[in-house]
């Protein structure tokens, strides 16, 4: 019998994986295998794209590989025709990120002060280098993949895809623009989505509680607990549980309302030992009692009769749990502030800036970062005498999962797709689906299904698909567009654009069909969680 091989007696991978490479190059294995499976069934595999962040990939992102690499050979293996093509997510905010280091940027004006176009550029030239560098450990680790063609999320036919997502979304009557109190990160300048609100660190907080005057009734308060007193300012309503019992409580002369289930541990907390109850009362009937805001002589949004504000009915949203059972609401920095208010036609007053800062509306703290904010405005309450205690808190707090820089909660106008009205349908098609294994079908996909809400897909940043929304600056008209060819129908001209990026597609203006007035593309590029979910078409060219 025949030696094939000898074996050495020292193992050295790296000589063998670089002679197997080279046999497989030089022998045209993969393209054989692709010749020779022509014709046949097709198996169609989906390579969800990886970050193109780095140009060396996460140990994890290794491991994925090795096991799609391992689907796809058994596939091939038993005869089918295997879609093979990996892809790379090129968007988002991993990219700027990372280039803005490079840059040594700070803020979004550093960039505009650079230029947006050059900005782009460097995103797309570091993009393309770890596409090309990760493409090469992706092969010496033996993955068996169309290299030579992958998909690339900043392709035109990619965006050209996601255009006509979009458009099919206005089309079935789920895009919309509103109102949405977003997560938003102060540093990047961007709203997050609930899902990109991962990260959480440890942060010490306020934890006070604020006596807020009734009106035209001496020495008589409504008392809230809260740990963000820089929302404190924008405050529009007290919400109570109509089913809870709520106690007026006398001390020093002063009467304080709170729930009676949460008298003893708040006066413990506080430190107070002499104290009388005056009255209980049902929280149903509180509702529409008026009181003034706290901080209406420092806060210009609060002047005069803007400062006076009513207390409101909610089940859903206040417990005695914790606090006092009356619950400050700010509907321009809370979802579920918003929600109420919206019930009671509360204003809503949104008194932070996109970088965080508190604005010339919340009057003496304008220009003082939101968080730093809270030292000032405790201060202002102590020497008013409506701090009724100050303590602090230990809790999980969110960052922004690229930068790190706490999360605020903001009111802002933003597109979205009303994902909810298709939360039924999904669950029905989820129970026809063969989950392997079945929990991963049966609990955790249809639980987030059930917890479903909708999806916000405009990002105010520059590197990702630009929203192919154009809005009518005289009659506010707006045209969903669903690819260049529309593009040029709508504008009557041919396009030629150098990329579909912004700024190069911002240039673009349309005539208004309705008044004939001048269409401005939308500043806002998609979530880039959107250039991944498309992919299982979108790739497809």
């Amino acid at each position: 019998m025949s030696v094939v091989r000898s074996i050495p007696q020292a193992f050295k991978p790296k000589e063998y994986e670089k002679e197997i490479l080279e046999f497989w190059e030089k022998n045209r294995v993969y393209e054989l295998l692709r010749e020779k499976s022509r014709g046949r069934e097709k198996f169609y595999f989906l390579d969800g794209p990886p970050y193109a962040s780095s140009g060396v990939p996460h140990v994890g992102t290794l491991w994925n590989k090795v096991l799609k690499d391992a689907v796809i050979r058994f596939w091939r293996f038993r005869g089918y025709r295997v879609h093979d093509q990996p892809g790379y997510d090129c968007h988002g905010l991993p990219i700027e990120v990372q280039v803005e280091k490079k840059l040594g940027f700070k803020t979004k004006k550093d960039i505009e002060s650079y230029g947006v176009e050059k900005f782009i550029e460097e995103c797309r030239s570091f993009v393309l280098s770890n596409v090309r560098s990760m493409s090469s450990y992706f092969k010496e680790f033996g993955v068996s993949m169309d290299w030579e063609n992958p998909y690339l999320t900043l392709n035109k036919d990619y965006i050209e895809g996601a255009w006509w997502f979009v458009k099919k979304a206005e089309e079935k009557g789920l895009l919309d623009y509103g109102v949405k109190v977003v997560h938003w990160c102060p540093r990047c300048e961007t709203s997050l989505a609930d899902y990109e609100v991962t990260e959480y660190v440890e942060l010490e907080d306020p934890s006070i509680y604020v006596k807020f005057p009734l009106l035209n009734e001496e020495k008589k308060y409504l008392l809230i607990w809260t740990t963000t007193p820089w929302t404190i300012p924008a405050n529009t309503f007290v919400m109570v549980n109509p089913d809870l019992e709520y106690v007026w409580v006398d001390i020093g002369g002063e009467q304080l309302l709170l729930a009676a289930s949460r008298l003893e541990e708040v006066m413990r907390e506080a430190g107070v030992q002499n104290y009388r109850v005056a009255g209980t009362l049902k929280g149903e009937e509180l509702e529409g009692l008026k009181y003034v805001h706290p901080l209406s002589e420092e806060v210009l949004a609060q002047k005069g009769e803007r400062g006076i504000h009513t207390v409101v009915l909610s089940r859903e949203f206040v417990s005695a749990s914790e606090g006092t059972g009356l619950v400050h609401g700010a509907p321009g920095h809370g979802e579920e502030d918003y929600v109420v208010g919206s019930r009671y036609g509360a204003p809503v007053l949104v008194l932070v800036d996109e970088k965080g800062a508190m604005t010339e509306e919340a009057g003496v703290y304008a220009g003082i970062p939101a968080r730093e904010a809270s030292a000032r405005i405790v201060e202002t309450l102590r020497k008013k005498g409506l701090l009724f205690h100050a303590g602090s808190i230990r809790h999980r707090y969110p960052v922004c999962w690229r930068c790190k820089t706490p999360l605020l909660l903001r009111a802002t106008r933003q597109w979205f797709i009303r994902v909810t009205r298709l939360k039924e349908e999904m669950l029905r098609e989820a129970e026809r689906v063969k989950w392997i294994p079945p929990w991963a079908g049966y609990a955790r996909f249809k639980n987030w299904l059930e917890g479903l809400r909708d999806w916000i897909i405009s990002r105010q940043r520059y590197w990702g698909i630009p929203a192919p929304i154009w809005v009518c600056g005289s009659c506010g008209h707006r045209l969903v567009v669903s690819s260049v060819k529309e593009l040029e129908e709508l504008s009557g001209a041919k396009i030629e654009l150098q990329d579909l990026h912004r700024p190069w597609v911002d240039r673009i203006v349309l005539k208004c069909p309705k008044c004939g007035g001048q269409m401005q593309r939308v500043p806002d590029v998609l979530d880039v969680w959107l250039d991944s979910g498309i992919s299982f078409f979108a790739s497809l060219g």
